[in-house]
């Protein structure tokens, strides 16, 4: 039932039902940044940004998001959950100058009979007193069917009675959820079918969990069934197992249906970058699109494939994305994926060179080091003995931080066989020692570049004096590709020390 003319509508609920997330709750600046980039970059036609009275701060957050998409003419694509609570969330709506209202009602009777204890005609009522009251202060109405997964299934004369009542009501679209994420993407046709076969003008939009894993599937499944919107969360946030994640969303109804939306591809990583950030919760390396490893390709035997006419791609290419494929470096690695990483560094390296570079990385695998396209000038300099590239060294570095004293450091390094000295403040050991390192770069007219991301890491049941793997990602302002650059150490600091001075040698080379 998709018509490809039709554009599916996109409501991103990130701002909302993300934020029910365990251990997520935005600040008012990260929401409204968030709100910015969703609407301005990514490009989703509408964004549910709260539930209506939450919290005072809430409401002060809003209020905020609603001056700026004033400003920019874009408060149609705000939309909040409200409630049917008499007058109340209208009242809100009116403090804050949100103009549509996604409106939460029962969608199952076992839902309305035991939490709200009343009966279908007495909700009816309620609901329309809601709908007509909005009318009158010009607030767009949409409706959410709450547990209609359920309500299909086990009592389908009320949803189709609901829905009947609601068809007659100057509202939008209807929502559907599955609240607790138990459908398939069978019983997702299925509904929706029920609906349209009687109705096939309604505008109806799926709202998926994922609980069951399913959630991408059964968006799949409610466009071709003729649903034409579908609600989505940056990196799958939401409650329990999460909603339905934007980036594999899009990019399965772009390939999968040949469905046609407004999102920017190459703004999903951006935006889930954003996210991943402002939320805390670190996405999985193997998330499919924004997974730091996803285009990245292990065993040998796929980087000659690559390399003979892209054998081993598939259509989700990361220049989609903007991003781009790498090949890993291990005891899997083979010719191929060296050659490939050389070509990038531009290192030119005799055969018996390669040949040995490769043994020594394919040796460090085995020890299940990590190594990485950032560390092959260094493996390269230790076999030749040549340590002519390593021009950047840290000969001293001295850390003080603890309760109560401002964390300071001085450092001594040596580039290009000249000491230099400095001393730095900071808000961390770490930093008080990039201070430092700032201070003495600056002097030498050496732009640094930024750190993009930090990560320490140590073996599952390390003791206390175990080694450290610290691994800082850096962006030039150059180059679209992120240098990584790893130090090990029993010490953190000095772990992250050594990945910096990694990072120097590789921008000085």
């Amino acid at each position: 039932m998709i018509n490809k003319q039709d554009k599916i509508q996109i409501l991103d609920v990130t701002l909302r039902d993300g934020e029910q997330t365990q251990g997520v709750s935005f600040s008012s600046e990260e929401k409204l940044n968030i709100a910015k980039f969703l609407l301005q970059s990514l490009n989703v036609n509408r964004v549910e940004i709260a539930s209506a009275r939450t919290s005072k701060g809430e409401t002060t957050t809003v209020q905020k998001i609603i001056s700026w998409a004033k400003s920019e003419n874009l408060i149609d694509r705000i939309e909040i959950l409200g409630f049917v609570d008499g007058t109340r969330t209208i009242e809100w709506m009116n403090e804050t100058g949100v103009k549509t209202l996604n409106l939460l009602t029962k969608g199952s009777l076992n839902h309305l009979e035991k939490q709200l204890r009343k009966t279908p005609k007495e909700h009816f009522s309620d609901i329309g007193e809601v709908i007509h009251r909005a009318k009158k202060e010009n607030i767009k109405v949409n409706v959410y069917l709450e547990d209609w997964s359920n309500g299909f299934r086990n009592s389908p004369e009320y949803v189709m009675q609901l829905v009947e009542y609601l068809r007659s009501e100057p509202i939008q679209y209807l929502f559907l959820p599955d609240t607790l994420g138990v459908l398939s993407p069978y019983e997702t046709h299925a509904g929706i079918d029920m609906i349209l076969q009687k109705y096939p003008d309604l505008h109806l939009e799926f709202h998926g969990h994922n609980d069951y894993d399913l959630a991408v599937a059964n968006c799949l499944e409610a466009v071709r069934s003729g649903a034409k919107g579908i609600h989505v969360s940056v990196n799958g946030l939401g409650e329990r197992a999460g909603n339905s994640p934007l980036e594999a969303v899009i990019t399965a109804l772009h390939d999968k249906l040949d469905a046609r939306t407004s999102i920017v591809e190459k703004e999903i990583t951006n935006a889930s970058r954003l996210v991943e950030v402002f939320s805390g919760k670190r996405i999985s390396a193997n998330r499919p699109i924004v997974g730091e490893d996803v285009f990245t390709q292990t065993a040998g035997i796929h980087a000659d494939g690559d390399k003979k006419g892209n054998l081993y791609a598939n259509p989700i290419l990361p220049e989609r994305f903007g991003r781009f494929r790498s090949y890993a470096l291990g005891k899997l690695a083979g010719k191929a994926s060296l050659s490939e990483n050389l070509k990038r560094l531009g290192l030119v390296l005799s055969q018996e060179m390669e040949k040995a570079v490769l043994d020594r990385i394919i040796e460090l695998g085995d020890q299940n080091k990590t190594v990485t396209p950032e560390d092959l000038p260094f493996i390269i300099a230790d076999l030749s003995g040549n340590a002519e590239n390593i021009v950047f060294k840290i000969t001293r570095a001295k850390v003080e931080s603890g309760v109560g004293i401002k964390p300071s450091a001085e450092i001594t390094v040596n580039y290009k066989g000249q000491d230099f000295s400095a001393n730095g403040k900071g808000d961390g050991g770490y930093d008080a020692f990039m201070t430092a390192l700032r201070e003495i770069t600056d002097s030498l007219s050496i732009t640094l570049p930024a750190l993009e991301d930090y990560e320490v890491r140590i073996p599952p049941g390390g003791m206390t004096n175990a080694l450290v793997e610290t691994v800082i990602t850096w962006k030039k302002s150059d180059d679209p590709i992120p240098l990584r650059t790893i130090g090990v150490d029993s010490d953190q600091q000095i772990a992250a020390m050594k990945a910096t001075e990694k990072m120097m040698n590789l921008i000085l080379a």
